[in-house]
C-alpha cells in the first residue's frame, strides 16, 4: 500500500471486486481517450482470482481517496525493453478531474517502482490533445519524447500519442 495525502494506492482486494468492475465497464466516463472495448465482468473476475491482476508483466492498483472510495486506477506493465516500464492510469469520475489524485497516485507508482526495481527508465502514453494527463506527466518530472503518429486506435479512429520518459537519475535528482 502507498499512502500519500489525497489518496492510497493499493492492489484490489476482493470486496472492491464488484465495484472496480463496474467502475472500469461504465463506458460515458471513458471519455474520449480510452477505448471502448472491456473484458467481461466474468474473465475479470476469474483474472482476479487467478491473479488478482498482478503479474510480472503486469500490477494493477486502484487509487482510493481518503473516504476510501476508489476514484481510479494506476498500473505499470511491461515495456518495449526488461529496463522499462509504462504507467498507465485512469480517473474514474471526470468531476474529479484537477484536484491531484492522479498526480499524486502517479508520484507514489514512480517512488516505488523505482525504489523497489532496476528499472531505468518510466513512461506514459497520452494523447496530445488530453492536457489533464500532459499536466501530470510533466507534474511528476516526465519529459516529452516525441509523438507515434496514429498509434491507438479509439473511438473509431487512429490517434497521435505523446511519449513522455522519466529516467532514474532523473528521479534521484528529483528526490535530493
Amino acid at each position: 500500500m502507498l499512502k500519500g495525502q489525497l489518496c492510497t494506492v493499493r492492489h484490489l482486494v476482493t470486496a472492491d471486486l464488484n465495484t472496480f468492475i463496474a467502475l472500469v465497464n461504465d463506458l460515458p466516463s471513458r471519455g474520449d481517450y480510452f477505448s471502448t472495448q472491456f473484458k467481461s465482468p466474468e474473465i475479470m473476475r476469474k483474472e482476479f482470482v487467478q491473479n488478482s491482476f498482478v503479474t510480472e508483466d503486469s500490477e494493477l492498483f486502484v487509487i482510493e481517496d481518503a473516504l476510501h472510495h476508489i476514484v481510479g486506477v494506476i498500473t505499470h506493465f511491461k515495456s518495449r525493453t526488461p529496463t522499462t516500464r509504462e504507467i498507465g492510469y485512469r480517473l474514474f469520475e471526470p468531476k474529479l478531474t484537477g484536484r491531484g489524485f492522479v498526480t499524486e497516485a502517479c508520484r507514489l507508482l514512480v517512488d516505488y517502482l523505482f525504489s523497489v526495481h532496476q528499472y531505468q527508465r518510466l513512461e506514459l502514453l497520452t494523447a496530445p490533445e488530453n492536457v489533464a494527463s500532459v499536466r501530470v506527466a510533466q507534474k511528476c518530472g516526465f519529459q516529452a519524447e516525441g509523438t507515434l503518429r496514429q498509434a491507438f486506435f479509439i473511438n473509431g479512429r487512429y490517434q497521435d500519442v505523446e511519449v513522455f520518459s522519466l529516467l532514474r537519475p532523473e528521479w534521484e535528482m528529483r528526490r535530493l
